[in-house]
């Protein structure tokens, strides 16, 4: 049976400021390409394509499989970045997380069950998002076709001068180096795992979306938990949640490094901020600062 296909959703304004950014003339071509692009996978995988979701860096929107497959139907630039997701999705297969349905790496697109309810974790849920972690920490990295930690080093690299302190970039930089070195153990990582990235399935667990895929010390994914939700709100009392999510993540991880891994993620987060826009402008580097003086 062809799926029925209506008319594509435009690209919204965050979506569209995200993907020119961040791939300039090369994004700016496939958002002119998108509608298209969106009528050729949905044919292709038999979808029917429903309501939009928040968009930042990806097209996403619900979508329904001819079988009646609830799913979720996502397209990205197709410069290889999604090819990482697709991995960890197979990788972890289910548990702690949504699984892929289909990838189609030439064209940027996923096909991916939906959470359902998909009711979103929130501030109060946060014990929920560190055993969510905790659940895919439990893949081991060996023969896993994802890249290394790592190759992230580059975010310190290219910075030259702007907003953000060299001494804290320098700081993070050597503590990123020194981290991955003495790693107790290495695993398979979500690589964004926060607020946004974490809901309700259909069996009552949390299960994580949008990993971004990478392997290394797990204590790497609790650093985005310390500046979200909304990094680029920079609410006091958010601010102030910091000691008991550093509290929570200290039941699988030693404090030290803990705290660590937030200095050097809140200075990296801002670090692509930084190169994106021109602008240190997220809680990312408020967390960093709050951090600073309990390192050793």
């Amino acid at each position: 049976m062809t799926a029925a296909f209506r008319p594509p959703f435009a690209a919204t304004g965050t979506l569209t400021r995200n993907i020119v950014e961040n791939w300039g003339a090369d994004g700016q071509r496939w958002l002119s390409d998108l509608p298209t692009l969106v009528g050729e996978v949905a044919a292709d995988w038999g979808v029917r394509v429903l309501e939009p979701f928040p968009m930042t860096f990806h097209w996403v929107a619900a979508a329904v499989r001819d079988d009646g497959t609830k799913a979720v139907l996502k397209l990205g630039v197709p410069d290889g970045h999604l090819d990482s997701e697709a991995e960890a999705l197979r990788v972890f297969d289910g548990d702690g997380a949504v699984r892929l349905l289909a990838e189609n790496a030439a064209k940027g697109a996923l096909l991916i069950e939906r959470a359902d309810p998909g009711t979103p974790l929130t501030v109060a849920d946060e014990a929920a998002l560190v055993d969510v972690g905790h659940r895919l920490h439990r893949v081991r990295a060996e023969n896993r076709n994802l890249p290394h930690l790592r190759k992230l080093r580059g975010g310190f690299e290219r910075y030259v001068e702007g907003p953000i302190p060299r001494r804290m970039v320098d700081r993070a930089a050597e503590l990123f180096d020194d981290l991955c070195d003495s790693a107790p153990r290495e695993t398979v990582l979500h690589g964004d795992l926060h607020h946004g990235n974490v809901l309700r399935g259909h069996d009552g667990d949390w299960v994580a979306i949008d990993p971004h895929g990478w392997v290394g010390d797990p204590g790497y994914d609790g650093g985005a938990m310390l500046y979200n939700p909304e990094p680029e709100r920079r609410d006091p009392e958010l601010l102030a949640r910091v000691p008991e999510r550093i509290d929570m993540l200290t039941a699988y991880e030693e404090r030290e490094r803990v705290v660590a891994w937030g200095f050097v993620m809140g200075v990296l987060s801002e670090l692509w901020t930084v190169e994106a826009s021109g602008q240190a402008r997220s809680r990312a580097l408020d967390v960093a600062r709050m951090l600073e003086p309990l390192l050793d």
